[in-house]
């Protein structure tokens, strides 16, 4: 008899258990759906290495059609379907779907059968084109916006007001995150995986511990993290403008004039 039990590749550090209930997922959707089984992703947790007793199974099975199959949940896994053409869709940012996008990143291919299209398809969801990161730091204000709040930040703080501060500063976060990972290229990850992916798959022109630290320090409210991070995203800023025949972020940064100076003490 010939052994038809899809061959999947783990991650070395999956336990058995949890390779046997993916080797179930894989056998069920194998005989609903034969050839139409092209993939299989283990997102979340478990596929980066960051498991605990606690944490359940996040795989992505990818069809040729998946028909009106949806997610379902358990305890132990949540199975996803997703078509190929789905996942080779790249939803714009603000879209509902942007949010999904960083699920694929760094994520193991347990099973591909496309010659390479669902890992590639995964490195286009988790990459942030020129053109991507022209909108998300211009039309979507992503820069402007985070200059904004720490600006907002200093003025509290030089103004005596701390917790007016402090929140000003909790929220620039999400702001300085997409400026910081957008600047790089990449779609910012989930809170849950920030410091790991800064340590395992740094960004370019960042320790990793340094950032965390300025991170730590704003959302404190220090007025020196926040002038730091400014010098930083500065300079970023200045050499993404200088891939380009005309200057692009600059222009948002200037067109802050004399204010700057409150960043730039």
């Amino acid at each position: 008899m010939i052994d038809r039990t899809p061959r999947l590749q783990f991650p070395p550090e999956l336990p058995a258990e949890q390779r046997s209930l993916l080797i179930d997922v894989a056998c069920r959707n194998q005989a609903d759906h034969g050839t139409g089984l092209l993939g299989m992703v283990l997102s979340g947790s478990a596929g980066r290495g960051l498991a605990t007793d606690l944490s359940d199974l996040d795989v992505y099975v990818v069809l040729a059609d998946k028909g009106r199959r949806c997610t379902v949940h358990s305890a132990a896994l949540d199975e996803i379907p997703v078509t190929l053409a789905e996942l080779e869709e790249v939803p714009a940012f603000g879209s509902a779907g942007w949010w999904f996008r960083w699920s694929y990143a760094w994520a193991p291919v347990l099973l591909d059968r496309t010659a390479g299209r669902v890992q590639s398809a995964m490195s286009r969801q988790a990459t942030v084109t020129t053109g991507e990161a022209e909108s998300i730091l211009v039309e979507h204000d992503r820069l402007d916006g985070w200059i904004n709040y720490a600006y907002r930040a200093l003025k509290n703080n030089r103004d005596g007001r701390g917790l007016e501060c402090r929140l000003d500063a909790a929220e620039s976060m999400p702001w300085l995150l997409d400026v910081i990972f957008t600047l790089a290229g990449r779609v910012r990850p989930y809170h849950k995986y920030l410091p790991w992916e800064l340590h395992h798959h740094p960004v370019p022109g960042w320790d990793a511990a340094e950032l965390l630290a300025l991170l730590t320090a704003t959302l404190d409210g220090d007025p020196a993290a926040v002038r730091a991070t400014f010098q930083r995203i500065d300079t970023l800023c200045a050499a993404f403008d200088s891939q380009r025949t005309e200057p692009l972020l600059r222009p948002i940064i200037d067109a802050w004039g004399d204010e700057l100076l409150l960043l730039r003490q």
